[in-house]
């Protein structure tokens, strides 16, 4: 069970906040080219720092807690979905939080 420690630190993030999407209809799902071009090119300098930091062994990812399925530079497919959910999951927290303050506007929106 404890295999799934870092999946369900996951699945916690994606129910904590993607029900937003449903109740307040926030739509940032439906927006998902925007959310990726958000967020992909944050998560690239990440992975490349957790591969040089796993590359040189200033750490690791302890193999009890993730499911041993390993993508480029040896990271595993938790840390990929680590660097898009979380942040996915910050997009809905603060259209959720803009939906119940109308007239909130951020970013490159008119005001």
């Amino acid at each position: 069970m404890l295999k799934f420690g870092y999946l369900a630190m996951l699945t916690f993030t994606v129910v904590g906040s993607f029900w937003l999407e449903i109740v307040l209809k926030i739509r940032v799902l439906r927006r998902i080219k925007r959310v990726l071009m958000s967020v992909i090119p944050v998560a690239i300098p990440f992975l490349i720092w957790d591969a040089y930091a796993v590359a040189n062994g200033h750490w690791k990812f302890d193999s009890e807690q993730i499911l041993g399925i390993y993508g480029p530079f040896n990271i595993p497919l938790e840390e990929f979905l680590f660097f898009l959910i979380v942040p996915i999951a910050a997009i809905m927290t603060i259209e959720g939080v803009r939906s119940v303050k109308k007239h909130w506007p951020v970013g490159d929106e008119p005001k």
